[in-house]
């Protein structure tokens, strides 16, 4: 059976996208879309599928395409590094090439599903890494450069929603947080600063922190150093020309982390930021389960970890709403990361 195989390419600016089929033709001129229209890329590509069985595929440095594209019911695949040949500094492997390799070699890639992500099948691997890495971490902690969540004596949440700012949700997320009159840390990804500039305006604007969430959302073992570094300093650029302050907390994609990356990072002048709960909202088990997992699970000094981007959050702001009635009701005070964290070294100071 015929099929047409789709390789998605990120740069600077966007998607780039080439459409071969099972002969290695061309099925169309390699077109290009802007980072902001990637609900239009996802209708181009459901409606080519439609028209002939089509395989959507990007390689691990591309984190922020899998949800929308799954939600849309497209069959997406990632070509993983040992596939393919080296990307450069900032950017991924061409469009072509990735579709060349769904074409020539389909078995080699990894399907994609809405449970596991743009990681699906790499889990082990994640696991290990968080687990080598533990004892660095906790140094870095120990030494004020990571941050899990605050004192647990102190009545204090930080709400942190990441992988924005998008078009639809981070407005309805920010009217709900004014409405009740508290502020929280909104980890934002290069690729959507640079569409989106109005919406990190209106962030900072509103009185909220913004961190760094890296430039495309990659899998961070699968880059090199250099690459690395690349990703957070070119995010910190974009959002301090925005806003005139850049951002100093960093938090890592999924939270990978493997000791080389935490060495690639050992002298960047960034606070790395992870969470102690997760609300799991990324997988869509409907607004009150969300709000109960947060709930369920937040107590002082909690670092909650939500999403405004990359896919469809509408049941986290269907769910914003009860949990932070919920936490105001145990008289738990609503702060960002940075407030969370110069609570716990004041008091440190102070004893």
């Amino acid at each position: 059976m015929s099929k047409r195989y789709a390789g998605i390419a990120w740069t600077g600016a966007g998607y780039q996208v080439e459409v071969l089929d099972t002969a290695g033709h061309r099925v169309t001129e390699p077109r290009s879309w802007g980072a902001a229209q990637v609900a239009a890329l996802v209708a181009w590509l459901r409606e080519l599928g439609e028209e002939q069985p089509l395989a959507a595929v990007f390689d691990s440095t591309n984190g922020l395409l899998d949800g929308p594209m799954t939600a849309a019911g497209l069959e997406v695949y990632r070509a993983d590094p040992w596939l393919l040949p080296d990307r450069p500094e900032f950017g991924s492997v061409p469009a072509a090439r990735l579709a060349e390799q769904a074409r020539s070699e389909p078995g080699s890639l990894a399907r994609v599903t809405a449970e596991g992500g743009s990681l699906t099948g790499r889990a082990d691997e994640y696991f290990d890494g968080v687990r080598r890495s533990e004892p660095i971490q906790a140094a870095l902690t120990a030494a004020g450069r990571c941050i899990e969540h605050g004192r647990r004596d102190t009545p204090q949440v930080a709400l942190t929603f990441d992988d924005g700012p998008d078009p639809v949700h981070t407005r309805r997320i920010l009217e709900i947080l004014d409405r009740y009159g508290v502020r929280a840390t909104f980890f934002c990804v290069g690729h959507h600063v640079a569409a989106l500039p109005d919406e990190v305006r209106r962030i900072a604007a509103a009185g909220h922190e913004l961190g760094n969430h890296s430039w495309s959302h990659p899998f961070l073992p699968d880059l090199t150093p250099d690459q690395l570094r690349e990703q957070i300093d070119r995010t910190t650029e974009a959002v301090a020309r925005l806003t005139g302050e850049a951002p100093t907390l960093f938090r890592p994609p999924y939270g990978a982390l493997t000791p080389e990356v935490l060495a690639a990072l050992a002298d960047h002048p960034t606070t790395m930021t992870m969470w102690d709960v997760d609300s799991r909202d990324w997988s869509r088990p409907g607004p009150e389960r969300i709000a109960e997992t947060v709930l369920g699970a937040a107590g002082p000094g909690s670092v909650v970890l939500m999403h405004e981007g990359a896919g469809d959050r509408g049941q986290t702001v269907r769910a914003l709403p009860s949990i932070i009635e919920g936490l105001l009701a145990r008289d738990l005070e609503l702060v960002t990361v940075g407030e969370l964290r110069a609570a716990a070294v004041q008091a440190g100071t102070s004893r």
